[in-house]
């Protein structure tokens, strides 16, 4: 190998920081070498460095600065190796890029209290979306759109009232759409995900409390992101306020919904075929 400096910019779980930059800097603090990584976290430089100590800083946006000490050896190179960036906050994402929703292997419901007592367990059986992952994470984005009349809470005689103009009112507003706005650390290994819901022709500001569960590949030949979020609505912030009074003041369907996803999204535009 020739002169220069070589190292390696990955994620704690292993994926390439792209937008790194490695800085070496001799005993007396003067920069002697500034190098971008390539698209796979690889940083190579060729230039010839006189042999001694440094200290390598390694920056990227969103992620915590590391700072070594290396040593250059008499032909001139000093081989970093692999360097761990841990994101700012403790909380690690998906690598940058677009990410498609995969609805065969996610859940959209929501729950409502029914008759002050018992749940009732819903869910949306058709939506589709996008996720965008940024460098700076908290400018990724959240895209998604779902089909109003696929409800299903396992009964014809509710999903039916449910559509109806007394709630969803499928006919007049055929879809509900979500798009954040931010996106902000919450803890250790939380995110709070800022954006606006649009249901029953009302547009709402909504958080969405978000985990990250991790990546892995799938029998398709693709990488796969696994996510968890939940929201509380009220109805009467959509314009839905059917309130069916039973006996004792008890309302028949709770003025709450939980909501709860549990979303795969593919590394991509598009998904896997078949």
């Amino acid at each position: 190998m020739g002169p220069g400096l070589t190292a390696r910019i990955r994620t704690r779980d292993g994926w390439a920081v792209s937008h790194a930059v490695v800085t070496l800097t001799d005993m007396t603090g003067t920069q002697v070498l500034r190098a971008a990584a390539d698209g796979e976290g690889a940083v190579r430089d060729a230039t010839t460095l006189p042999p001694g100590p440094y200290t390598v800083i390694v920056t990227a946006v969103g992620y915590a600065p590391v700072a070594s000490t290396a040593l250059v050896t008499a032909s001139g190179r000093a081989e970093v190796g692999s360097v761990v960036l841990a994101r700012t906050g403790g909380t690690e994402l998906p690598p940058p890029g677009p990410w498609t929703i995969d609805p065969a292997h996610s859940t959209v419901g929501a729950t409502a209290q029914h008759l002050g007592i018992t749940s009732v367990h819903g869910r949306f059986t058709e939506f589709g979306g996008r996720i965008e992952i940024s460098e700076d994470v908290e400018k990724s984005r959240v895209e998604a759109v779902i089909t109003s009349s696929s409800i299903d809470t396992g009964n014809g005689m509710r999903d039916g009232h449910l559509k109806s103009p007394d709630f969803l009112d499928v006919d007049q507003y055929p879809e509900l759409t979500y798009r954040s706005t931010g996106l902000t650390p919450a803890g250790s290994d939380r995110w709070t995900v800022h954006g606006e819901l649009t249901m029953h022709g009302v547009v709402r500001p909504v958080d969405l409390d978000l985990s990250y569960l991790g990546t892995g590949a799938d029998p398709w030949g693709g990488t796969r992101a696994a996510f968890r979020a939940t929201a509380e609505l009220r109805r009467e912030d959509f314009a839905m306020n059917y309130n069916q009074v039973v006996q004792a003041g008890i309302s028949a369907i709770g003025t709450t919904l939980r909501v709860e996803l549990d979303v795969q999204a593919v590394q991509g535009d598009s998904l896997p075929q078949g």
